[in-house]
């Protein structure tokens, strides 16, 4: 059994993080509020672009998003992810009303990135987190932003993030040759158009069902293991 101490790591940053955010957001005024969201939403659109600009295979990239999406839709992934974030809220008896948003969206963020793969693989095939330490540092200081403007949802994002790490982890020690290097290339741009997709949404500008795109990640995995 391996230990995941990068994922653990990681796990604390974002609820210490978020932490700070609750501790802030309700001190800061509603127009700092906002222009910490609206900064946040650009951030996260660089981002994005700058991980989906990596594709070398842009036919894999377009496909995988998609048909991901078809799946995802045809699943109702949305709103499945939707009714566990509101059956957590009641859970906690939390009032936040942007309670799932902030989840969902934490989650999100800090799982569709490239450092979450290569941070997996290396722990799981090195027994090295360096990489997770790295990611926690960023999620950490992300966790502030976020859960000073989407409350509570934030902190408990870290348990989903926690379970997907993990299980990457043990997915890795398993079958280390399934993701080559060509593949991880179109998997971060798969990534990257959904971080876009977060920044999107934190902007406003127009709402992304984010959750029903996330099959794109496992499309991707197999047709860039077919096609390239």
């Amino acid at each position: 059994m391996i230990l995941p101490v990068g994922t653990i790591v990681n796990a604390a940053a974002i609820l210490a993080g978020g932490a700070i955010g609750l501790a802030l957001g309700a001190r800061l005024p509603a127009r700092v509020r906002a222009i910490v969201f609206q900064g946040l939403g650009l951030c996260t659109l660089a981002l994005g672009l700058k991980m989906a600009a990596t594709f070398t295979a842009p036919l894999i990239v377009f496909f995988s998003i998609l048909l991901g999406g078809v799946i995802g839709a045809a699943m109702n992934l949305e709103d499945w992810l939707a009714s566990l974030g509101d059956r957590l809220k009641r859970l906690v008896r939390s009032k936040n009303e942007t309670f799932t948003a902030g989840l969902i969206s934490a989650f999100l963020l800090y799982c569709v990135g490239s450092m979450t793969i290569l941070g997996a693989f290396d722990e799981g095939l090195r027994g090295d987190p360096t990489i997770y330490y790295t990611k926690a540092l960023l999620d950490g200081f992300a966790s502030i932003a976020l859960a000073s403007t989407y409350g509570v949802g934030v902190l408990f994002s870290a348990i989903p993030v926690f379970l997907y790490q993990y299980g990457l982890t043990l997915f890795a020690a398993q079958f280390q040759d399934l993701i080559t290097p060509a593949v991880m290339n179109e998997l971060t741009a798969v990534g990257g158009v959904l971080i876009m997709g977060i920044g999107i949404n934190l902007l406003e500008l127009k709402y992304i069902k984010l959750g029903d795109l996330l099959p794109s990640m496992v499309v991707v995995v197999i047709l860039g293991s077919v096609f390239l």
